[in-house]
């Protein structure tokens, strides 16, 4: 068991996001999930490396550079490569789902 003081600001917040739960938890049980869920999302969000942050600098400006480039490729040949961008390369065509009755 450990002991924590929380501010009366925080208190409230905590009962309050227990109070919007379906399982209606207690002060402790609010707090330790909220804690938990805290621990989790700080596992998944980490500072990127200098070497990542260079490589999207690198490839913004090459994406960059690019579609100033297509602004001088003809009309038809702006819609075949939306297309082909909009229908995937091959290797992917397969792993999507397929459409339905209900899908267009």
């Amino acid at each position: 068991m450990i002991g924590v003081r929380v501010s009366p600001t925080l208190r409230d917040a905590i009962v309050q996001w227990a109070e919007n739960q379906p399982n209606d938890p207690s002060f402790s049980e609010a707090a330790r999930c909220l804690i938990e869920l805290g621990l989790a999302s700080a596992h998944l969000t980490r500072p990127p490396s200098k070497k990542t942050i260079s490589r999207a600098a690198t490839l913004a400006a090459e994406e960059i550079e690019r579609l100033q480039q297509v602004k001088a490729v003809a009309p038809e040949e702006r819609e075949s490569r939306k297309r082909r961008l909009l229908k995937g390369p091959k290797e992917f065509r397969e792993m999507r789902a397929p459409k339905g009755k209900d899908q267009k």
